[in-house]
């Protein structure tokens, strides 16, 4: 049996923070016991007082392979993801060729992933208009729900769905109780929005943050909403920029409907009047907008109106980015981070006293039951897999672009004091990232994932 001890003073558990030993046998955690409770002859890794927490589960991440892998791909984004502490990604369904919006498209997936992921990998399969009848046979292959966009997406593979699509796929989903994943934005508030910016400065941020008003994301919330009453579907809205938005998900939930959302590190993070002309590596769809969205956000946050984080990772070529001429109208929008959510958020965080048990259950816990997985991901607790960060909640660093996993290293946190760093990332008791390592050697410990049905 392989065995190992990771103890510290501050490991993170269902019943709070506390000095602990997490004892593992066969990248299962078999029991929690006092820090000095050591078996005899087992290996330790005495974390003395870093932070040991379940690894990160990140549900909201492009890995676009096969077909785009000069965007992303498994290789580097699995070893971003084991940089960051994150063990378990979701992979979401569009942005490779073919997309997983059929088995074919699942299967191609799955091919281009075994024996190159560094940490557990599982998928988001497609809705999109004419796929109805393909969703039962994804939802048996294991998918671990689905994902629409409301707009459109930015590649013509993967087609925005209308209302009369939702229609027709929202019983189906709600028979196979699995989640629908809505990028939220309202293609007529969208309209009515971008015609006044013609002629304007397309180098200007504001610029491209009239294109997407908090209307368009108010407007497409209170139609799922609606959508929910009707067909009792869970449905989780992903990126929510606005308070407004997230205080209807979180009256929706009041309500008894099943309806979820999630927020971003890098909407908890910057604010539009911080965002200098022709940088473009800060655009994304919703777009980052106030300081004082960014305050509302995490007023939901410290008040559970918003159930998880998830990076959005969604990195492109740097000509795609159109960084050269910085114009936000012609530019990619996707931010590149997955490797720095966990000191990006503890970095807010920290701030204004959200603590560590939140910090996990946002982070982990919430989005294991999500995708899923959460009866064995998310937590430290036996019978739940070994997966473990060892992490310094008081290291500040720069960050060095340069030295992301990432494929591409375009990321607006790029010079960014940020507090919190990775020092050990295990995956079902191996460790599989140790920052004192030679740079690229990682392990590729990843399995490919299913949804646990229960």
């Amino acid at each position: 049996m392989e065995r190992l001890v990771i103890r510290s003073e501050r490991v993170v558990t269902p019943a709070g923070t506390r000095p602990a030993t997490v004892q593992i046998s066969n990248g299962r955690i078999v029991r929690l016991g006092a820090i000095d409770d050591v078996p005899a002859g087992v290996p330790v890794d005495d974390a003395a007082s870093l932070v040991v927490m379940p690894g990160l589960v990140d549900t909201h991440v492009h890995l676009n392979e096969p077909g785009r892998s000069d965007w992303e791909g498994f290789e580097t984004g699995t070893a971003a993801a084991a940089a960051g502490g994150v063990t378990t990604v979701v992979d979401m369904p569009l942005n490779s060729l073919p997309p997983t919006t059929s088995c074919a498209g699942l299967e191609a997936k799955r091919r281009a992933a075994r024996g190159r992921i560094h940490v557990d990998v599982a998928f988001w399969g497609g809705v999109v208009p004419g796929n109805t009848g393909e969703l039962s046979g994804l939802a048996a292959a294991g998918v671990a729900g689905f994902k629409a966009f409301l707009v459109p997406s930015g590649v013509e593979e993967f087609p925005a769905v209308s209302a009369s699509d939702l229609e027709g796929s929202l019983p189906v989903l709600a028979s196979l109780r699995l989640p629908l994943l809505v990028h939220a934005e309202s293609p007529g508030a969208i309209a009515r929005a971008s015609a006044p910016v013609d002629g304007a400065d397309p180098r200007r941020y504001s610029t491209w943050l009239r294109t997407r008003p908090d209307a368009a994301e108010t407007d497409a919330v209170g139609a799922l909403v609606g959508l929910c009453r009707g067909f009792r579907t869970w449905i989780h809205v992903v990126h929510l920029s606005t308070p407004a938005a997230a205080g209807m998900v979180a009256a929706a939930q009041l309500e008894g409907l099943p309806v979820t959302g999630e927020t971003c590190p890098h909407y908890l993070t910057f604010a539009d009047d911080e965002i200098p002309d022709g940088a473009t590596w800060f655009k994304c769809a919703p777009p980052i907008r106030s300081a004082a969205h960014r305050e509302g956000l995490w007023q939901a946050v410290a008040a559970s109106g918003i159930d998880l984080l998830a990076s959005d990772h969604s990195p492109c070529p740097p000509t795609m980015k159109c960084s050269a001429i910085g114009d936000f109208l012609q530019a990619w929008g996707g931010i590149g981070s997955l490797e720095l959510s966990l000191p990006a958020v503890w970095t807010g965080a920290s701030r204004r006293g959200v603590p560590l048990e939140k910090l996990s259950r946002l982070l982990s816990g919430a989005p294991a039951r999500l995708a899923g997985l959460g009866s064995r991901k998310g937590r430290l607790a036996p019978g739940f897999d070994a997966d473990v960060v060892v992490w310094d909640p008081d290291a500040m660093d720069t960050v060095n672009a340069e030295s992301l996993h990432q494929r591409h290293k375009i990321t607006p946190y790029a010079g960014m004091i940020l507090r919190g760093r990775v020092e050990r990332t295990y995956l079902r008791g191996k460790c599989v990232y140790r920052r004192a390592d030679p740079a690229g050697s990682f392990t590729r410990a990843g399995q490919l994932l299913e949804r646990n049905r229960q």
